[in-house]
């Protein structure tokens, strides 16, 4: 697992990470990247997924926090940002340190 990183997306959103040597997986859907991530998450340290798929699952993701590995990121589709990476970026730091530091 050291240092492996995979993305869960659509297919045309994913095509660029595999150019940068990403492990991607392909999903349509919530149900088939809630899938994915259970069959690959003891594979890799960091799984992006992209914002579609994420905001579904926030629920099921928040299973994650909890440990080291993997790190889960929801980034932007070829579709754009919906500002819901931010948002868990933002809610992220408050946590941990109590105070918004690159939003405020």
């Amino acid at each position: 697992m050291t240092g492996k990183m995979a993305i869960v997306g659509d297919g045309d959103s994913i095509t660029v990470f595999k150019a940068a040597g990403l492990d991607t997986f392909a999903a349509e859907n919530d149900a088939k990247a809630r899938a994915v991530l259970r069959r690959i998450a003891k594979d890799y340290a960091v799984i992006f997924i992209t914002e579609e798929l994420a905001r579904p699952l926030a629920e099921f993701l928040k299973r994650f926090d909890e440990a080291p590995y993997p790190v889960v990121l929801s980034v932007p589709s070829k579709d754009g940002s919906s500002g819901y990476g931010a948002e868990l970026l933002k809610s992220a730091m408050e946590r941990a340190l109590g105070v918004d530091i690159l939003f405020n």
